[in-house]
């Protein structure tokens, strides 16, 4: 799929200048706990990524950390339904605050892996997806946090693990970037933040999926029909799907920065996530669910915003009766190895998209992936 065929259907939000702070050599200055503390108090603003989707953080302690996001529309895939990945959205930030929490100033801070297992789907009914995470273990250079994730209702949905690494930052070569201006003070009135407006996009019908396989729904997302909201909101493009495998672009934009400046790893994690489910799609028949369980994550290098694009190439390396399993890796715009992903679905023929996946419930003894 060249540029110009996905320019028929351009991102809703990410060709947007961007919103929110990168911090500079002020927040570096300060221990890891009085971040988290800043910023849950409004005494420093939210970067680009939290003001495209209101994740921000709810509480905060040594070696603890919360984080809540809205589950708005704008989340719901094809199906209609949100994606596993939006936990590991929310997730990656509770978890690299618990570890920061434990962090003193000049120190930096980066996810070089994360671990995540589904347990029952985040939905809009839950409102919110909220995502706890303590510190399990911390030296000098790295941190070992756990997370639990739950929504509004109080219903666990996912558990995760995640290792960081500590960095001394010498503060000297860190710009001191002064807060982005506020819109009262210059008197502009612009549209709220993304994840507060109208929702666009597409979402299929039931008798849409019971009629037609996934590879060829995917087929019509790669020609930009029925772009669902989620697409809309991050820019996700399909640009190749052949069976069993599916490749995705994302546009590096300023919208996906955390207050660091390099792009949210919570948000490469959603990507591979969607990748990985739509390697998985070219491989289902018509009337067939399917759920993703887990998701682990290896970070190798940052990701910048710019002009390009980051790619994920998902590969489904197993198909059995009920279970597939998916490799990914998500690259930068120069086609450097930026992650590498690995996730387990489990599939459910004849069962309808209308019904949530507790994979708890779907489980049986005799689940093992076999043919």
């Amino acid at each position: 799929m060249s540029k110009a065929e996905r320019e028929i259907t351009p991102a809703l939000i990410v060709s947007e200048p961007a919103r929110g702070a990168i911090h500079g050599r002020g927040f570096l200055e300060m221990s890891g706990i009085e971040r988290v503390r800043a910023v849950l108090e409004g005494k420093l603003p939210r970067g680009p990524s939290a003001r495209l989707t209101g994740l921000h953080p709810t509480d905060v302690g040594v070696g603890m950390a919360t984080f809540a996001m809205p589950i708005t529309g704008w989340w719901q895939t094809g199906a209609g339904a949100a994606p596993a990945g939006c936990m590991a959205f929310a997730a990656d930030a509770a978890l690299s605050a618990a570890v920061m929490t434990a962090a003193p100033p000049g120190v930096g801070l980066t996810t070089s892996e994360m671990s995540m297992d589904y347990l029952r789907p985040a939905t809009i009914r839950g409102g919110s997806v909220i995502a706890r995470a303590r510190l399990i273990h911390s030296t000098r250079s790295l941190g070992l946090a756990e997370v639990a994730v739950e929504d509004a209702r109080g219903r666990t949905l996912a558990h995760g693990t995640s290792r960081c690494v500590l960095f001394p930052v010498d503060l000297e070569t860190v710009p001191e970037r002064p807060p982005p201006p506020d819109d009262a003070e210059t008197g502009t009135t612009v549209e709220p933040d993304p994840y507060l407006r109208p929702v666009e996009g597409e979402v299929l019908t039931q008798a849409e999926f019971d009629s037609r396989p996934g590879i060829d729904i995917l087929r019509d997302r790669m020609q930009g029909r029925a772009r669902p909201p989620i697409a809309r909101l991050f820019g996700f493009l399909v640009t190749a799907v052949d069976e069993g495998t599916a490749t995705m672009a994302l546009p590096a934009s300023g919208w996906l920065v955390s207050g660091l400046g390099t792009i949210y790893g919570g948000a490469i994690a959603l990507f591979a996530d969607y990748a990985c489910t739509a390697a998985v799609g070219t491989v289902i028949p018509a009337a067939t669910a399917f759920s993703p369980m887990d998701l682990k994550i290896s970070f190798l290098r940052p990701g910048l915003p710019g002009d390009g694009e980051l790619s994920a190439t998902a590969t489904v390396v197993h198909r059995g009766k009920t279970i597939a399993i998916v490799n990914c890796e998500v690259r930068n715009p120069e086609g450097k190895l930026l992650a590498m992903a690995n996730a387990s679905n489990l599939i459910l023929p004849g069962r309808p998209w209308d019904r949530p996946v507790y994979i708890a419930e779907e489980m049986t003894g005799g689940d093992t992936g076999g043919q």
